[in-house]
């Protein structure tokens, strides 16, 4: 279990680490101009295009562009913007506009888009207070079976951890019980605390079941600067 656990959070540093190297990427403020120039066309900019509007060489404007592509922040295609084809015609330009790629750090881990999903699905109902609670284990529910379909039901703790972990909680095992050292939604829960507890609480029962996780059970059980649920092991 330990192994697995090392191997889970290895995986998740990297993930991290990627994302801090694409934000890392616009420290340079001729690179962060550039990007900016690139996101705020309607149509994909050529070398020669950033250049000009930069003010900088055409090699310094390439080098950036490309290191920005290479971080995944710009997408690259190639076309003639002479229109011509065939022989002739000249080489194709590479050419750059804005990724779909997301990027967001946040140290502790904060997953605000899931309370944001979560709360709108609600709100979109006649009783969005019941409907919280109800939408929220859903979506546990859904996670939990997605990882049971993945991983089997003969490792239900690891299972449970991978979850937990993949959706920012932190979670640290004892031989009895998961504890959730980081509530992904600290600040919604800083004013709007028993909505958010009630949230999670119903999130996590809904990923034990989806897991078929029977030896396992939920506890509320709130403690400063952590959520306020405790996974624990069921005994006798």
């Amino acid at each position: 279990m330990v192994a697995d656990v090392t191997k889970r959070r290895h995986a998740q540093r990297s993930a991290l680490s990627g994302d801090v190297a694409a934000v890392a990427a616009l420290n340079d403020p001729l690179r962060l101009a550039l990007f900016q120039y690139v996101t705020g066309q309607t149509a994909a900019v050529s070398r020669d295009q950033a250049a000009a509007a930069m003010g900088v060489g055409r090699e310094t404007a390439a080098f950036h562009l490309d290191r920005l592509a290479d971080q995944g922040l710009l997408d690259v295609t190639f076309r003639r913007l002479s229109g011509k084809q065939g022989p002739g015609a000249g080489r194709p330009a590479k050419l750059y506009r804005r990724s779909a790629r997301e990027v967001e750090v946040s140290l502790p881990p904060r997953r605000y888009d899931i309370a944001a999903r979560l709360f709108a699905e609600a709100l979109a109902t006649t009783n969005p207070a019941k409907a919280l609670t109800e939408v929220s284990g859903a979506f546990g529910e859904s996670l939990g079976a997605r990882a049971r379909e993945r991983a089997g039901t003969r490792r239900l703790i690891e299972n449970a951890v991978d979850v937990l972990e993949s959706q920012g909680y932190e979670p640290s095992i004892t031989d009895d019980q998961i504890t959730l050292q980081n509530c992904p939604f600290a600040a919604l829960a800083q004013d709007h605390h028993n909505v958010v507890c009630t949230m999670n609480r119903a999130l996590i029962d809904g990923l034990v079941t989806g897991l078929k996780a029977h030896d396992l059970t939920t506890v509320f059980q709130p403690q400063a600067g952590q959520c306020c649920v405790t996974v624990k092991r069921m005994t006798g």
